[in-house]
């Protein structure tokens, strides 16, 4: 018996090459927007929302840079597919506003999508008033949380050069661009019960200070967009 253990072993290894070579053909007479949609869904510089956030562009990530090639026909859980919805839809909305694409950017992960702005975009030079183009995407904001009935998670920065920027610290810098983005969507009609605020001063970084724009970037503002059934999966927001 113990002699014979060899076919085990090779009927094992058949039966792989056999799932090998059909994956491969299966990958050959696969259309190329399915490859390409597939290629950045799996692409392994994508990142979770909740340890860093993306480079900028509207189309930086991979599931949202690919979402108008991606094959739908793969099935997707209620979660993956509202996610999905909702981050081509701030994408399409960023782009008929004419908005900056070195200014935005658009995450998505299991918990939610993540839309980041820079202050300068959002908010008038040294104020939390709110610029021409900032209104623009605030009704965008506004018009997803209408749409798809979603929880609205504001997070405020600071980049650690701005030394409060005429405020007591930097925390309270990122909770007054925080909450004047909030003031401004429950003016709109926003309920109060679907959004709240986070302030997170200088302690979460997008970019070294070093980078030439890193004041900008890491004074960005986020608004995390979710289900209310992800909120225990949400650490520290």
């Amino acid at each position: 018996m113990a002699g014979s253990s060899w076919k085990v072993a090779y009927a094992d290894f058949m039966t792989a090459m056999m799932a090998f070579f059909l994956v491969m053909w299966l990958l050959n007479m696969a259309p190329k927007e399915t490859l390409d949609g597939l290629a950045g869904y799996f692409k392994s510089d994508a990142k979770a929302l909740s340890d860093t956030v993306s480079p900028y562009g509207t189309s930086n990530n991979p599931m949202v840079q690919y979402v108008d090639k991606m094959d739908t026909r793969v099935a997707m859980t209620e979660i993956e597919e509202s996610n999905y919805a909702i981050a081509v839809t701030l994408k399409r909305l960023l782009r008929a506003d004419s908005l900056p694409a070195s200014s935005t950017g658009i995450t998505s992960d299991r918990v939610g999508v993540l839309l980041h702005i820079t202050p300068d975009l959002l908010f008038q030079p040294g104020t939390v008033e709110f610029a021409p183009e900032g209104e623009k995407i605030l009704q965008d904001v506004l018009d997803v949380m209408h749409k798809y009935k979603v929880y609205l998670v504001v997070r405020g920065h600071a980049d650690a050069s701005e030394n409060g920027g005429g405020y007591p610290s930097n925390w309270d810098l990122s909770a007054a661009r925080a909450n004047a983005a909030i003031r401004y969507l429950v003016k709109a009609g926003l309920d109060p019960k679907m959004v709240r605020s986070v302030a997170y001063g200088d302690t979460r970084p997008s970019v070294p200070m070093t980078v030439p724009d890193a004041a900008s970037r890491n004074g960005r503002v986020e608004f995390n967009f979710h289900r209310p059934e992800v909120m225990a999966d949400i650490v520290g927001y």
